[in-house]
């Protein structure tokens, strides 16, 4: 079976990267709020990855495409500052190690203007790297893993088919900062609907605090049509959160976290409202801007429905 190419879903920082795809889907494709919920993960065969980036090297240096290789692969690649790659697809961290290291030996060598590597990590997936190689893939410049908390509730993390309690996404954070590698973390507002926001922002917010992780992303909730959380929104089994009460969970969220020098951002096209800042020096600052807006409950003051992505 050939492998099949995937849509590029990536982190907001990664605007400027190049995405090259180790994989189709993810490893834990149990999540019900997820468009990954029960696909089947490809891996994608090393030496199609050397291809790959043999053709961006020769693209990126001298400007020529190959007629056999993707269009796709020239598209990303254009206007690329050859800094930063971005592996795909939703868990590159799951490629066999001896085949992960072949294929970053081989990216830089070919590439070696490269300064950053960065891939969504599952906590599982890192749990099941030894310290040895994570330090490994550190040295081969993989330098940022992007990893999914959702939530610190550990029966909401269970209901929603995580395949992980919070004490495990603690201990992968641990582990990757231990390896060198920058951890970001996302949390996903909304997640525990009405019924269970409550225990889901505190929850959410102790644990951030234990894990410390060098960057936190908030995201908004986003039905996804086909998933288990969508089909219970449709049988009133569900009850989503308004957008202001979603903006008061941010709130809380920053609030009663506290971290030695994180990033938070909710930048992402989710959410009804965009912040961010290093909370040691400008969290007061957020807080009174989400006070103030939260304040007003003036619906303009939000990003549009229609505007909202993931």
């Amino acid at each position: 079976m050939s492998f099949r190419r995937p849509d590029i879903i990536r982190p907001p920082s990664e605007w400027k990267s190049c995405f090259l795809p180790l994989t189709n889907g993810c490893s834990n494709n149990t999540c019900t709020f997820c468009g990954y919920y029960g696909s089947k993960l490809q891996i994608r065969d090393v030496d199609d990855i050397k291809s790959e980036i043999d053709a961006l090297a020769l693209f990126t240096r001298r400007g020529i495409r190959l007629p056999d290789v993707s269009q796709v692969v020239y598209s990303v690649a254009q206007g690329w500052d050859g800094k930063r790659i971005f592996l795909q697809d939703g868990d590159a961290l799951v490629y066999p190690f001896p085949k992960l290291r072949e294929a970053l030996q081989y990216l830089n060598e070919k590439l070696p203007g490269i300064e950053r590597i960065g891939t969504y990590a599952t906590p599982q997936d890192i749990l099941r790297r030894s310290s040895d190689e994570l330090k490994e893939l550190r040295r081969l410049k993989m330098s940022i893993f992007y990893t999914g908390l959702e939530t610190g509730d550990d029966e909401l993390l269970q209901k929603i088919g995580k395949g992980v309690s919070s004490d495990q996404v603690i201990e992968a954070g641990r582990k990757v900062k231990e390896a060198g590698i920058t951890f970001s973390v996302t949390v996903i507002l909304g997640i525990g609907g009405v019924e269970g926001s409550k225990k889901h922002v505190f929850e959410t917010a102790k644990v951030l605090t234990k894990i410390d992780p060098d960057y936190v992303g908030a995201l908004t909730l986003t039905l996804v049509p086909s998933t288990p959380l969508y089909e219970q929104w449709e049988r009133n089994e569900f009850r989503p959160l308004p957008p202001f009460q979603s903006l008061d969970e941010l709130r809380l969220i920053i609030e009663n976290s506290n971290f030695t020098d994180c990033f938070f951002s909710s930048m992402h096209a989710s959410n009804y409202l965009s912040v961010r800042g290093r909370l040691s020096q400008d969290k007061e600052k957020i807080l009174r801007e989400l006070e103030k807006v939260l304040a007003a409950r003036n619906p303009s003051l939000l990003r549009p429905e229609f505007l909202r992505g993931l």
